[in-house]
């Protein structure tokens, strides 16, 4: 419905014949759509015309569109550039949209630093550095670094040079001999720098002259019987071999060039992207397209262009589609000046780039295909297991539930544990953990009657403060009440979740988790009877994850309170020693053996513990051993 005050046919009439772009709202003024036009008049009207097969989902926005607005650019690439940077900051709903947070990493070669470095990077800056990338993989990058620097002999330190040398003493890395030591005055700019430019060969992909070199000092170690020497250079060697058969050529052009291949069905859209670098195939990558509904392949493959490329700091010479895209010179232009030398748009139709276009394809369609196999097996074990509890326990709309546990030893430091599933997963940011307060002693039930009373009456205040504030109470950790409660044990536990219920005059379905003399979950206890479960059925595997769960929690939480109240009375008993002095004790010895092995002026060192107290200290570990070996 159109805006009080929004007249369309009166804003459809004012629409300028110009290049721009165009934003439609709905009622609440959020946006729904971003879209860029040559014509802004000619386009914005076509969404208001009838029968003209736009599709479902446009169908479906236009009943939506409570307004509209629109930018005028002055050219078809300037909206280009703006209709991408507001999808990104606003993310429509109609929008197909790129699911991807990465960052790729790079190799930065300090070149003009006179005692050059070799980085790992993730931005490509204009610094004058050297960059080498984009990798798909940072493990790989960090291992080619790593292994360069050995070689080498590079430095990897943050000293700025010459200015430092002779400052401070050489790092481990020279007394291990994995650096030649620029730092020490020993290697001129000269030699280091013919030590970088064989490490730019490297990166260059000129591995013979590297190999070469490693198999002769190998063989001349072994020949004077320096064995361990020759094990050193075997070992690169070894590495060497390992990157230059990952760079597997693909052809002889040494261009840059990324192959982008698309996948797709009625719901979902993998667009898998192989990187050549050098005429090397570096790596590859997939991304998935989301809102891409009843979208041809050629609009989610605009779609993930525009915004990949917008996004990514490297831009290749050549981009290699499938097929043909809308506004494939405008692309072209706008890769060219990001870039700023000339981007070129291909679409194969035969030789060594078409083999890669089906590879990539293949690898597209195969990832979909497993992603939909996963989801599938997911849905099962999840979803599908809360429909198996449903069936067994009478119930309808089952989504959330809760499962409680207590733990204690002989009642010291009893607690609670409360973990959350919706949708059969778990919802850690809902977990809760109780100190139970009232009970001394190993009395589970009434902890257990604490903690749920705690629970549902912070629910309640919860909701009663929302209320009043006119706030939808659907939101909250607590405010949120189950549709399952799921107590660890018999008729004893859900008897207690039934008495607080009652009590507070809330009606919640009640199940226990009824454990065989083995500990393992054997039925469900409801409505006063217990039963049986397949223990094959996905029902009952996500049950018993929901009491270890319950279990591991508490078990935790009560460990570390045992921790820290041991921690606590062996420090407390000593004169002098409070909270802030326990905590400088701890953060410089780090456990209490090492304050019992301290002597009295180590003991002294910390700060805010005077001789007279680090002698009380020392005295009383000292006569507390004295007893131990009477």
């Amino acid at each position: 419905m159109p805006q009080a005050g929004f007249d369309v046919k009166e804003e459809l009439k004012k629409l300028p014949n110009k290049p721009g772009v165009y934003i439609m709202r709905d009622e609440n003024d959020t946006i729904m759509y971003v879209g860029k036009a040559i014509n802004l008049h000619n386009r914005v009207r076509s969404y208001f015309r009838t029968n003209i097969g736009r599709g479902p989902q446009i169908d479906q926005m236009v009943k939506q569109i409570a307004r509209f607005e629109y930018i005028v650019t002055d050219s078809e690439l300037e909206a280009l550039v703006l209709e991408n940077n507001l999808i990104k900051e606003n993310s429509p709903r109609y929008n197909t949209l790129l699911k991807d947070d990465k960052t790729y990493p790079y190799i930065k070669v300090t070149v003009s630093e006179d005692y050059p470095r070799i980085l790992f990077s993730r931005l490509m800056k204009k610094d004058k550095s050297r960059y080498f990338g984009p990798f798909t993989s940072a493990a790989a990058v960090k291992d080619t670094i790593d292994l360069i620097n050995k070689i080498y002999g590079l430095r990897n330190c943050n000293r700025t040079l010459p200015r430092d040398i002779g400052l401070e003493r050489p790092c481990l890395n020279y007394h291990m001999k994995q650096c030649c030591g620029p730092c020490t005055g020993e290697v001129s700019k000269e030699e280091y720098r013919q030590r970088i430019d064989k490490a730019l060969d490297f990166l260059n992909g000129n591995y013979g002259v590297i190999m070469k070199d490693l198999q002769e000092k190998m063989e001349a170690a072994s020949e004077e019987l320096d064995f361990e020497t020759a094990a050193k250079y075997r070992d690169l060697l070894a590495s060497v071999k390992v990157v230059a058969q990952k760079q597997k050529m693909t052809d002889s052009s040494m261009e840059d060039k990324d192959i982008v291949a698309i996948a797709s069905d009625d719901k979902d859209a993998v667009v898998q992207v192989f990187f050549v670098r050098d005429g090397r195939l570096i790596g590859r990558e997939h991304f998935y397209m989301t809102h891409v509904s009843e979208n041809p392949k050629e609009e989610i493959l605009l779609n993930f262009v525009k915004q990949f490329y917008a996004g990514t700091p490297f831009i290749p010479r050549e981009l290699v589609l499938p097929e043909q895209i809308e506004d494939m010179e405008v692309i072209e232009k706008w890769l060219t000046q990001r870039k700023g030398s000339r981007v070129y748009i291909t679409v194969p139709e035969r030789g060594q780039k078409e083999k890669l276009m089906e590879l990539a394809t293949q690898n597209a369609e195969l990832v979909l295909s497993k992603d939909k196999e996963r989801i599938k097996r997911e849905e099962g074990r999840t979803i599908g297991a809360v429909k198996e509890i449903e069936k067994l326990l009478g119930l309808k709309g089952l989504n959330r539930m809760e499962a409680y546990d207590i733990s204690n030893i002989s009642g010291f430091a009893n607690v609670g544990s409360m973990v959350v599933y919706e949708k059969g997963k778990p919802k850690k940011s809902d977990y809760r953990k109780f100190r139970i307060k009232s009970v001394a002693g190993p009395d589970d039930y009434a902890c257990m009657h604490e903690v749920l009373t705690r629970r549902l009456l912070h629910g309640i205040e919860e909701r009663h403060d929302l209320e009043v504030r006119d706030i939808d109470a659907q939101y909250g950790s607590f405010t949120k009440f189950p549709d399952l409660i799921l107590m660890d044990g018999g008729r004893g536990q859900v008897n207690i979740c039934l008495q607080v219920l009652d009590e507070l005059g809330i009606t919640i379905p009640v199940c226990g988790m009824v454990k065989d003399d083995n500990h393992r979950t054997r039925g469900l206890y409801y409505n006063n009877v217990e039963l049986p479960i397949d223990t094959r059925s996905e029902g009952f595997k996500l049950i018993t994850r929901i009491q270890d769960e319950a279990h591991r929690f508490a078990i935790e939480y009560h460990r570390s309170l045992r921790s820290k109240s041991q921690v606590k009375s062996t420090l407390d008993d000593i004169p002098g020693i409070g909270p802030a002095r326990r905590k400088a004790l701890m953060k410089h010895f780090s456990s209490i053996e090492d304050i019992r092995n301290a002597d009295v002026s180590e003991l002294a060192e910390v700060p805010d513990i005077p001789e007279t107290v680090a002698r009380q200290i020392y005295d009383f570990f000292h006569n507390v051993k004295q007893i131990e070996e009477e």
